[in-house]
């Protein structure tokens, strides 16, 4: 028989939750009405979003064709894309994809069914893939070593930071700050979690080539460049002690390769030759104490950040989980 606090708590099992597939989308005439139908057919009572950023084909069309709910976003990136998506939807999970047909939209099932079970606030799908022509040897060296990057600095608790197909809580989306423009938005997506000690998972899904006569809007080198600089960007917002650290580490060494040999001039002759060589390397070591008080002044500011992240964070209700 049931407690009385247990007969005062709502029957979850009559809850039906709601679920809103995000699908951002630019110049994908030929592969997205194949994502909706694929979406379609593995979440039937989930409302599926396909969001375009000023696609030059017939996007818009071929999505709404096949069912899609169709919107607009003239900010080009997307990350400003998925800032609109998160802001504008309401539901109790989120699932994203891209909408170049990569993703297996078969497996949205079981990650619904993942996240139920663990209670997690986000899912992360890891491409897995035995084509060359679906996920070249430069990407995926590419994602390991960014990937190692950000484990290292926040958590190792994923293993492919980069993949565009994951399902998200209620809790966490709406406490997703979003400030990315570009396809950094994967590493800030994952950032957010790991900072916050969110509950989440991973689980293995097919990953594929890219359909005939559909071009990637990802540039490796340039938005490979621009990833890592916004994972800098971020240690030094939220691991400012780190970071500064490094930077007077730096400043001290290059204070000290100029200082010693004045040192040893002056034991050798008692008086300094070098006057501007000792100069230098006296600023280098007033520059590098300045960069730890500047971390650990900055290191307060962004605790004080997390803290008020964590509380937006904990005021929304956790998702429903099947135990």
């Amino acid at each position: 028989m049931p407690s009385f606090e247990e007969r005062l708590l709502p029957d979850t099992s009559l809850i039906r939750p709601t679920v809103a597939v995000l699908i951002p989308c630019y110049n994908e005439e030929v592969a997205v009405g194949q994502v909706v139908h694929g979406f379609r057919a593995a979440l039937p009572d989930a409302a599926i979003y396909v969001y375009d950023n000023n696609s030059r084909d017939r996007t818009c069309e071929v999505a709404r064709a096949a069912g899609a709910i169709v919107r607009t976003e003239p900010q080009q990136g997307k990350g400003h894309v998925i800032r609109r998506m998160f802001a504008d939807i309401d539901a109790d999970y989120y699932v994203l994809v891209d909408g170049d047909a990569t993703y297996e939209a078969e497996a949205a099932g079981a990650l619904m069914d993942l996240m139920r079970r663990t209670g997690s606030d986000m899912v992360n799908a890891v491409r897995v893939t035995d084509r060359d022509a679906a996920y070249r040897r430069g990407h995926v060296l590419g994602n390991r070593v960014l990937t190692g990057l950000v484990t290292m600095i926040f958590g190792k608790r994923l293993s492919d930071m980069l993949s565009g197909y994951r399902v998200f809580s209620r809790r966490y989306v709406k406490s997703f700050p979003a400030m990315s423009t570009g396809f950094e938005t994967e590493t800030e997506l994952t950032v957010h979690a790991l900072q916050l000690h969110m509950p989440m998972a991973e689980m293995p899904t097919r990953y594929v080539e890219r359909q005939p006569g559909s071009v990637s809007a990802l540039r490796t080198y340039h938005d490979g460049i621009r990833i890592l600089a916004f994972i800098i960007r971020l240690v030094k917002q939220e691991r400012p002690m780190l970071f500064f650290c490094i930077v007077a580490g730096v400043l001290l060494l290059l204070g000290l390769a100029f200082g010693i040999p004045v040192i040893a001039d002056f034991m050798r002759m008692g008086s300094v030759p070098r006057l501007p060589t000792a100069v230098l390397a006296t600023g280098f070591v007033l520059l590098s104490a300045m960069s730890v008080t500047c971390g650990l002044i900055l290191d307060t500011v962004a605790l004080a950040r997390l803290e008020a992240k964590r509380l937006a964070y904990l005021a929304l209700p956790p998702p429903l989980r099947l135990d």
